[in-house]
């Protein structure tokens, strides 16, 4: 009976063999498990190899080259940190009032568009007029930065 025949079908070799041990060979080549194949990272922009630059140490997104650095005396949230003209492959968030150590601010957050780590602030507006020249410029704190290229 073809219903009886299903039940004894052997599990491993699917053939009919009554559940016996099955030959060497009789079974099909196992297949290798599939690879996965993670996309590789890319970021929005690449600095030049051939400048210093500063990376996300977590993901190693590059961030900003040396020559927009405006100062390394500032104060993040959680340390030191870099004042930078411009940055790359960073996103912001909504600007908020925050009053830091230099008066009263317009601020919006920025993360690694990689990792989404927040590394420090923009400053959308100064309201104090000795603070006007930080307006558009971005801090980055030094814990979530790494040098990289040329620094030897």
């Amino acid at each position: 009976t073809a219903s009886f025949g299903a039940l004894l079908r052997c599990f491993p070799c699917q053939r009919l063999c009554g559940g016996g041990a099955v030959p060497p060979g009789a079974l099909p080549a196992a297949a290798p498990p599939p690879r996965r194949h993670l996309p590789p990272r890319t970021f929005r922009s690449y600095l030049p190899r051939s400048h210093r630059t500063y990376s996300c140490v977590h993901c190693r997104a590059h961030l900003a080259r040396h020559e927009e650095l405006i100062s390394k005396s500032f104060q993040g949230s959680h340390g030191r940190a870099y004042l930078f003209n411009s940055v790359v492959n960073v996103g912001c968030g909504p600007a908020e009032q925050r009053l830091l150590l230099t008066g009263l601010h317009s601020v919006a957050d920025i993360f690694c568009q990689s990792c989404k780590t927040t590394l420090g602030w923009k400053y959308e507006q100064a309201f104090e007029s000795s603070q006007k020249y930080k307006e558009g410029k971005f801090i980055i704190e030094m814990s979530h930065m790494v040098k990289e290229n040329g620094w030897d």
